[in-house]
């Protein structure tokens, strides 16, 4: 049991030294679109009769797939397999990614590059200057709205009072003659009288 155990960390050492015999430079890429990039894999031994390859994944944990060469991408290798070089010329947006160097069955650790276009200063400068216009007359035309809103409510008011009228007040005592008699008011009813007629309190 114990030699098991023994043998299976010795396993696990030795994969792990095999793995870490591997190394790419540089680690992480930023550049523009257009440039190009060369990733440099190496190896501490060489290895006689083996193959290298390189493999291309968005991320580090997702699925790799093999690069195959063209115009802009090509491969060199050198002292048997011992450094090996992949080359990335006039790169664009989808270049970006994780590139992995396999050398028989030993993976690299991997190399994280990223393409982004150059920005054109006077281009944002020139968005930004519409994005503020846009908002200022967004602003002009929500004031407006709120203005017309309150005017038109103002005017309802005005219209609804003008259609109210005060009821006339008329003076019981309309058409009646009033005298004044040592600063003092009075009614003359006797003037409305007919002669012989008894006024109705008497």
């Amino acid at each position: 049991m114990h030699w098991t155990l023994a043998g299976f960390c010795g396993l696990a050492l030795t994969s792990l030294s095999v793995a870490l015999q591997i190394s790419q430079k540089p680690r992480f890429y930023g550049v523009k679109t257009g440039h190009s990039v060369g990733i440099y894999c190496s190896s501490s031994l060489k290895h006689l009769n083996s193959t290298v390859k390189w493999y291309k994944a968005d991320e580090y944990n997702t699925q790799k797939m093999e690069i195959q060469t063209d115009e802009r991408i090509t491969l060199e290798r050198k002292d048997l397999i011992q450094n090996a070089f992949l080359y990335l010329s006039a790169l664009q947006t989808q270049d970006s990614g994780v590139y992995f160097c396999k050398i028989n069955n030993t993976w690299g650790p991997g190399t994280k590059l990223q393409v982004v276009r150059p920005i054109d200063l006077s281009a944002t400068l020139h968005r930004s200057k519409v994005k503020d216009g846009l908002i200022v007359l967004q602003g002009l035309m929500l004031a407006a709205c709120i203005t017309a809103v309150l005017l038109r409510k103002h005017k309802l008011v005005e219209t609804s009072d003008s259609i109210y009228e005060e009821p006339e007040t008329h003076h019981i005592y309309e058409g009646l003659a009033i005298e004044t008699c040592e600063g003092a008011l009075y009614e003359d009813l006797s003037l409305y009288q007919t002669e012989g007629a008894e006024a109705p309190w008497e």
